[in-house]
């Protein structure tokens, strides 16, 4: 009898296990299900301006919670599309480093929104020795003559002014690659501006001559400079200004004497008396 119960007990034990693991697995299963969402990444390095193909691709189950804004979940979504910025292996596809769609490739597919690319000489120097590379930023540096010195009798002022910052270098020469680091002497770069920069820069190489200063990738700190002179590139100090010569007055014109008029006509009669005659009055 004792036997009995205790059989029917193990059994009993042993049903109530299997049910509460197969629940437990069930509940599981279920959390798995809600709490992550198949996402796009990078299956190996894409470069920026290449064509997506479904070979780059794949599908991992990504934290629900920690899902990144423009994400994909499926790849037949980006297939075709154009890259506007690296994408490392593993890395999400997201929207904002894909061109629009319809974008064919090209330099054009990667200029942001409201952008414009525009291309600059250079040679070994302004070109930081070949350091300015797609994906940096730099500043614009000007030399030229400040005209304003005219104005007080002066000659013309040499004076050297950063005039753009933060400019984002899209291509060196031909290439818009951002894989390789190492420096590239070139005799061109295509910066990406605004529309009020083109102007600001299309007018600086016209008036004097262009220099690209590196700058660091995470700095976006402006700076406001009044631009370096020879007088305070030496410590001198500013010469007063030569007052323009003056010139004589003009003489005022003489007034003509006007000859006095006639006088007022009057009534008068001849009188002949003999060999004499008068005039007189009246």
């Amino acid at each position: 009898m004792r036997n009995t119960r205790a059989v029917i007990m193990l059994l009993l034990a042993l049903v109530l296990a299997g049910a509460a693991v197969l629940a437990a697995a069930v509940w599981m299963g279920g959390q798995n299900t809600q709490s992550s969402q198949k996402v796009v990444v990078a299956l190996v390095e894409i470069s920026v301006g290449s064509k997506v193909t479904p070979a780059m691709l794949r599908t991992l189950d990504w934290p629900t919670g920690a899902l990144p804004p423009g994400a994909f979940g499926e790849t037949k979504l980006i297939e075709g599309r154009i890259t506007r910025a690296n994408i490392s292996m593993g890395e999400p596809v997201l929207e904002s480093k894909l061109a629009p769609v319809g974008a064919t490739g090209g330099l054009s597919s990667i200029v942001a929104d409201g952008k414009r690319a525009m291309t600059v000489r250079v040679n070994d120097v302004v070109g930081v020795a070949g350091f300015a590379l797609p994906g940096n930023f730099v500043d614009i540096l000007v030399n030229t003559q400040d005209d304003r010195a005219k104005l007080t009798g002066g000659g013309e002022l040499a004076i050297s002014k950063i005039v753009l910052e933060r400019i984002l270098v899209l291509a060196v020469a031909q290439e818009s690659s951002r894989d390789d680091n190492k420096p590239k002497v070139v005799n061109a770069v295509t910066l990406e501006l605004t529309p009020d920069q083109v102007e600001k820069l299309d007018l600086a190489r016209s008036v004097g001559t262009l220099s690209l200063v590196l700058r660091n990738q995470i700095d976006p700190s402006p700076v406001n400079t009044e631009g370096a002179t020879k007088e305070s590139l030496l410590g001198l100090k500013p010469l007063n200004p030569v007052a323009p010569p003056r010139t004589a007055a003009p003489a005022a014109p003489r007034a003509v004497a006007r000859p006095a008029p006639p006088p007022p006509p009057t009534d008068s009669v001849k009188v002949i008396k003999g060999m004499d005659t008068s005039v007189q009055q009246f």
